[in-house]
């Protein structure tokens, strides 16, 4: 790797030329849109000698470079992409450049849901031991801009999209986690078993002396552990495991495969609902596995409050709260967030699409607190089509008047209620990225 092109200057290719760039090599950089439409964020590489071609064709651009780092949003099988595999160009992702530059100890955390909150967890729990802990990835803040910061004694806790794993090559973590799957991202996808098969990439190059930890009540993860060529692992709800983090009346159990150890009760656990108690069951597997006290486990365990934008308490104004789940971008993890309401409830559903199916989400709303629904955006009419069909009929169409949305939901709920954002959807047809709606929920609702 010396002559190296960047594709894609969102927050992960911006962090990448960085990289390359303090590492000495060639770095080209481009994208679809100009430099001026790139501001503010591109300045950040004005000082970098690099060569610059953004606005201009990557088909053009390929013929003297020898990797191509692409953006998570591009897809692996995209013309650019497959003309490069052609010229013998290798064709990486962000997150597999930053492993080649980092040193240390790596975990790894993948599934459909619970990844930004099991990584943050995790990390919380290394930081609590006293270990320099990076969390990086798809929470947010990209592996490229740690990576050279990292030493042998550095822990890095890595969330990983489907989209990030698709073009790994020889990424390889200590310790991986697949917490769950469902059905997402199956515009890009296309199937259910290509969407696991493409997750199962993260643990591709683990060996022995590396783990696996893997959700048994899941069957698709379940599945997964006779393909893995490292340690398997487990966390259960709902059974006592061989190996792993298991519930047992009520008591948070570790099962390292010769002693079976209480780790504390599960109502001790403060972030809530049956979700997170498997999140949590995950991250004190990855943590006990690499050798953290129980102690701090259980410390940490009782102190985290959760992250943002996923179930996330605003406020209450006139005795009705409002709840930002703007990281609930598929059905699945709406449901986990209606199942946690515990009032009367308005919730706010729709975005952009991703080809998913809402009638087990609509199935599930009709016999829950949800009252009441505003819908939104791109996939509004599917997803009253499913909700009607499930006998859910108290509906409101807003379009894409997100802030019209959100003061009907207002106005729709009563004093005691929450009101609810979990769209169920991307965010795309209306907003930069999930972060992006929910702060604008949060601005609206600050100012009731």
């Amino acid at each position: 790797m010396q002559r190296v092109l960047v594709w894609g200057m969102a927050k992960s290719g911006i962090a990448a030329a960085k990289l390359l760039c303090q590492k000495g090599l060639y770095v080209r950089i481009n994208d679809l849109k100009t430099r001026e439409s790139l501001k503010p964020d591109i300045d950040a590489l004005d000082s970098l000698k690099l060569d610059d071609r953004l606005g201009e064709d990557v088909l053009t651009l390929l013929d003297d470079v020898d990797t191509l780092v692409i953006s998570p949003g591009i897809p692996a099988d995209h013309k650019a992409a497959n003309l490069a595999r052609q010229k013998g160009i290798e064709v990486i992702s962000e997150i597999e450049l930053a492993w080649r530059f980092s040193k240390g100890f790596l975990v790894g955390v993948t599934g459909t849901n619970g990844k930004t909150t099991t990584t943050t967890l995790i990390g919380e729990i290394f930081r609590a031991a006293g270990r320099d802990t990076k969390v990086v990835g798809n929470i947010g803040e990209p592996y490229s801009a740690h990576a050279g910061e990292t030493t042998d004694e550095s822990v890095t806790v890595c969330e990983l999209s489907s989209f990030q794993l698709e073009t790994i090559s020889s990424f390889r973590p200590d310790i991986s986690l697949i917490l769950n799957l469902t059905e997402d991202h199956l515009n890009r996808h296309k199937t259910i078993e290509n969407y696991a098969h493409i997750k199962e990439r993260v643990f591709m190059n683990q060996q022995a002396g590396d783990a696996l930890v893997l959700n048994y009540d899941d069957p698709i993860t379940r599945d997964m552990a006779h393909r893995a060529k490292c340690d398997v692992y487990w966390f259960s709800r709902s059974e006592e495991v061989e190996k792993g983090a298991f519930v047992r009346d009520g008591m948070v159990m570790w099962n390292d495969g010769n002693t079976v150890s209480p780790i504390l009760p599960a109502k001790d656990i403060r972030i809530p609902g049956k979700h997170n108690l498997e999140n949590a069951l995950a991250a004190a597997a990855a943590a006990m596995i690499a050798g953290i006290p129980a102690e701090t486990v259980v410390r940490t365990l009782r102190t985290f409050s959760g992250v943002e934008h996923r179930i996330e308490t605003v406020c209450t104004k006139d005795g009705i709260t409002y709840i930002n789940d703007s990281k609930g971008t598929n059905p699945d993890s709406t449901i986990k967030a209606v199942e946690t309401m515990t009032a009367p409830t308005v919730i706010i559903l729709g975005g952009s699409v991703k080809n998913s199916d809402y009638a087990p989400m609509a199935k599930v709303i009709v016999n829950s607190k949800v009252k009441r629904a505003v819908l939104i955006g791109d996939t509004a009419q599917a997803i009253e089509k499913a909700l009607r069909e499930a006998g859910f009929t108290d509906i409101a169409n807003e379009g894409y008047d997100f802030e019209a949305a959100v003061r009907r939901a207002r106005d729709m709920a009563s004093e005691g209620w929450n009101v609810l954002l979990s769209p169920a959807c991307a965010s795309f047809d209306m907003f930069r990225d999930f972060e992006h709606r929910g702060e604008e929920f949060k601005r609206i609702t600050l100012g009731f």
